[in-house]
């Protein structure tokens, strides 16, 4: 059976799942990541679940077949079955590696400490970000081991053409694909993003596991 990074990788390359309207349930990646990507017309389920009991919510799920994953009762059945929360669908999108040096100075955060640094480290592993004039670009790895790029732009030195820059940096400092996960509400982010050079390949809902509440002192 391939993987979530075996499927990951491929689309990466070009080559999706078939569009065949069917849904392939895979065993998460790690403990941390459990969710679902659709692609076109094929999505793909990983959890440590039973499959049946995914399938059986599909089926039993009240709309058109191909929309059955992304749908909010089959997403609420498996929230509730797993015991995790959420925030959005985004959009999945992924950049190949470019060459040369970034096209802005970036100094890299050694500070461990750091809001952005402490944020991924919530979400990815081996974090690590570098800040620019009026902006912080992140990377690390999320989900299945992927490579994860996130840009935060600050209000004052927005609509020049940072975010765009940004992103192209994180490409030409990677070695290997490199993912982005934007809420399609998020046009602005999503233009920086297709600007620069990184493609589409589907939508994706990350389900997070709910943080321990400390008891009140």
């Amino acid at each position: 059976m391939a993987t979530l990074r075996d499927i990951l990788d491929a689309a990466a390359a070009g080559v999706f799942p078939p569009a065949d309207g069917g849904t392939t349930v895979v065993p998460q990646p790690s403990p941390r990541d459990a969710g679902v990507v659709s692609f076109t017309a094929h999505s793909v389920v990983f959890t440590d679940e039973d499959p049946e009991w995914v399938r059986e919510t599909l089926r039993g799920t009240d709309c058109d077949a191909l929309a059955a994953t992304m749908n909010p009762r089959f997403l609420t059945a498996l929230l509730d079955r797993t015991g995790r929360r959420t925030e959005t669908v985004d959009a999945v999108l992924v950049g190949d590696p470019l060459p040369g040096g970034p096209p802005l100075a970036l100094t890299e955060i050694e500070d461990a400490g750091h809001p952005r640094i402490a944020y991924a480290r919530g979400r990815r592993d081996d974090v690590r970000a570098w800040t620019a004039d009026g902006g912080v670009l992140v990377m690390g790895r999320g989900v299945a081991g992927r490579l994860e790029v996130s840009v935060e732009v600050d209000e004052g030195a927005r609509q020049r053409g940072l975010g765009r820059a940004l992103v192209t940096a994180a490409r030409q400092l990677a070695t290997e694909p490199l993912w982005a996960q934007i809420a399609p509400g998020n046009a602005r982010s999503l233009r920086a993003f297709q600007a620069a050079g990184y493609r589409p390949v589907g939508s994706e809902l990350l389900l997070q596991r709910k943080m321990p509440v400390c008891p009140s002192e």
